[in-house]
């Protein structure tokens, strides 16, 4: 038994595929020819004129649900005065849900106290290229000019590494920061002392990161966006335009907090608050924040200089740490976590934490955010949860700062990247010892003990501090008669002794069901005041990923909505799909056989009809036999099994053996 678990949880790791993200580098022609609209159109002018730039690049949120004609719509709501122009560019869509938008072309439209008029008409390309973005800026710019300008960005967005604006024609090639940079550069030179917009927002998922806001610091004097993933009714355009339209005297500072509330309101009249976040980031601020995160980069550093077992710390940290758009191997990873709850969880060994917190608390200016998103800050980092390489190297190529680069390159790798070793110069450590992960251990396949009271334990010794950076565990149903196995899922129901190395089961003989119907499900953020869990479904025969979480405090469970997760480019869903009566949920089972090599494999299970009662909660366990399996897991993404715990389910009692040798 013993070995035919552990080889199928082998077998499961190798085959689910890790999102690997990365954009390439581009460049723009300055020199390209900028057509001109056709009814000329004079400076705006004046004291309090106001002008934005919306690249609304549709992609599958316009073609499939309407999203983005939905904000159109939302626009056109907000009668606007003579000194505040809308100037849109639209594209990447392969349908519209509208009789004025062309999927074949790119479309400049403007938005005026006149109504939307269509200016102009160019043949089609990638919305996720740079020159792209630069000639409807520089369109824009030179045909709409204001005395204030605010840039925003409508689309899908997949955080620093994969950017936004992915283009559904285009096989959903995006805009990464590089190509950002290079378009809004040939526009408005980089200034960080003056820049020259008053905003720059991103309708999108996951791009309140703190690599955007070093990029967009050099053009913008704030910054509004995402840490986590928006759901799809987005901004309320009605709502921040038609402010701004009541008072076009606000600044960039204000307009933030403007599309910030509406935001949240929106969201709270569709019931999609739950997780929503949004900030406000005063890029003028930026700078010290940028100081103190390089500096708690180098401490950082430093201390895994000293004492590699430093790395399973961070690791821990970070498990326990708000994390966005996913992070599971079943939705894919983003790697973006917040800044300000990473450094609150590591204050205790790096002191430099409190600049961090410190800093962001001057720079984010204003954030919403929903109960299940409390511990946000207002601006994400990067943090390797996935351990993959390529990833880590699209970071790289983007990522703010040098030290986190360097400190992730070595405990991925253990080696250094490129200019490693003058960097480990200037900080003044001769060499870096040798880290220990998974693979240096005789830990796959590990001993359990059964104590007095029919608990299963592992014992690792006081080394597991400094090697697992999370153990949680795996639980299987066992079949032997009709020879399956079916995989249940993950969670972390542990009790972990640390300082000793020892960790005890706290198998209860329950498991996550829908009205009833029990489901497999990950875990995907583990916190102090609640859990978040992820269960893949079918929703009327579509793909999609329950969001569910457990409030410690209630004691009780809810359901948030549903997702797709990431595609294969990066790309976050959008859309948060609530629950509706009627809707059909068609459970996702895992399952093998129990005596053969076969993979693990997902089958349509039970079908249920959604009612105004339907719930998430735990449920007992159907009488037989179970396994479950320890997993650990390093901060360089190496994963070990221990030995399988057999519990036998009868009438509500359960008794606890290991499996021999």
């Amino acid at each position: 038994m013993k070995k035919r678990l552990l080889a199928l949880l082998l077998a499961l790791a190798l085959a689910l595929s890790l999102v690997a993200c990365g954009g390439e580098d581009a460049e723009v022609n300055s020199s390209a020819p900028s057509k001109e609209p056709s009814t000329p159109t004079a400076s705006l002018g004046g004291d309090e004129s106001w002008a934005v730039y919306w690249y609304l690049c549709g992609s599958d949120l316009e073609s499939g649900g309407g999203f983005a004609s939905t904000d159109l719509g939302e626009m056109m709501e907000a009668e606007l005065p003579e000194n505040v122009t809308v100037v849109i560019q639209t594209g990447g869509s392969s349908a519209w849900h509208n009789d004025q938008m062309d999927p074949s072309k790119l479309q400049r439209w403007t938005y005026t106290s006149q109504g939307l008029n269509l200016v102009e008409e160019l043949d089609s390309a990638s919305m996720g290229d740079a020159q792209t973005l630069y000639e409807f800026l520089d369109f824009a710019h030179t045909n709409y000019p204001a005395d204030k300008v605010a840039v925003t960005f409508w689309n899908h967005g997949g955080g620093s590494v994969s950017g936004a604006a992915f283009d559904e024609l285009y096989d959903n090639d995006s805009l990464n920061l590089i190509e950002m940079y290079q378009a809004f550069n040939e526009v408005w030179p980089a200034d960080t002392a003056n820049p020259a917009l008053e905003l720059v927002g991103f309708d999108t998922c996951l791009m309140a990161t703190v690599d955007v806001a070093a990029v967009f610091q050099n053009f913008s004097k704030y910054l509004v966006a995402s840490e986590e993933v928006e759901p799809g009714n987005g901004w309320l355009y009605s709502g921040w335009l038609g402010e701004l339209a009541q008072n076009p005297a606000m600044d960039g500072g204000d307009l933030g907090i403007a599309i910030c509330n509406t935001y949240y309101e929106g969201c709270e009249a569709v019931g999609t608050e739950e997780q929503s976040t949004l900030s406000v980031t005063d890029l003028t601020k930026l700078t010290p924040l940028l100081d103190a995160y390089e500096a708690f980069g180098q401490e950082a550093f430093a201390a895994a200089a000293e004492d590699p077992g430093f790395f399973a710390q961070l690791g821990r940290a970070a498990a326990q740490s708000e994390n966005y758009g996913g992070n599971t191997r079943e939705q894919g990873y983003t790697n973006m976590v917040d800044l300000g709850h990473l450094a609150r969880q590591t204050a205790w060994m790096l002191p430099s934490a409190q600049g961090v917190c410190d800093a962001l608390a001057d720079c984010v200016i204003y954030q919403v955010g929903g109960p299940y998103r409390s511990e946000a800050t207002g601006l994400s980092c990067y943090y390797s949860y996935s351990g993959d390489v390529d990833d880590f190297n699209g970071y790289a190529n983007v990522g703010a700062g040098l030290a986190f680069k360097h400190l992730y390159a070595y405990g991925l790798t253990g080696e250094l990247g490129e200019g490693g070793e003058e960097y480990l110069a200037s900080l003044d450590i001769q060499d870096l010892p040798k880290i220990v992960t998974l693979a240096d251990t005789d830990w796959d396949g590990a001993a359990l003990d059964v104590n007095d009271e029919g608990t299963a334990f592992l014992t690792l010794g006081p080394e597991a501090g400094s090697i697992l950076a999370g153990i949680g565990f795996s639980l299987f149903y066992v079949d032997e008669e009709s020879d399956q196995m079916m995989f249940l899922g993950t969670d972390n129901d542990l009790e972990a002794d640390w300082e000793n190395g020892v960790f005890y089961d706290n198998f209860r003989g329950v498991w996550g069901a829908i009205d009833g119907h029990i489901v497999y499900m990950e875990l995907s953020f583990e916190g102090e005041d609640y859990n978040l869990y992820s269960v893949p479904i079918l929703l009327n025969g579509e793909e999609y990923n329950l969001q569910v979480a457990y409030d410690f405090s209630a004691g009780a469970w809810s359901i948030l909505g549903a997702s797709q997760g990431l595609d294969e480019s990066g790309m976050a869903s959008k859309e948060l799909r609530l629950l509706e009566e009627g809707d059909v949920i068609t459970t996702i089972w895992q399952l093998a056989s129990f005596s053969g090599d076969d993979d693990f494999e997902m089958y349509a299970a039970e079908e249920l009809t959604v009612t105004a009662d339907t719930s998430f909660g735990e449920t007992a366990l159907p009488d037989g036999q179970y396994g479950m399996v320890f997993e650990l897991r390093d901060a360089a993404g190496n994963y070990a099994y221990s030995d399988a715990v057999l519990f036998d389910c009868v009438g509500g009692e359960i008794s606890t053996t290991v499996s021999a040798d």
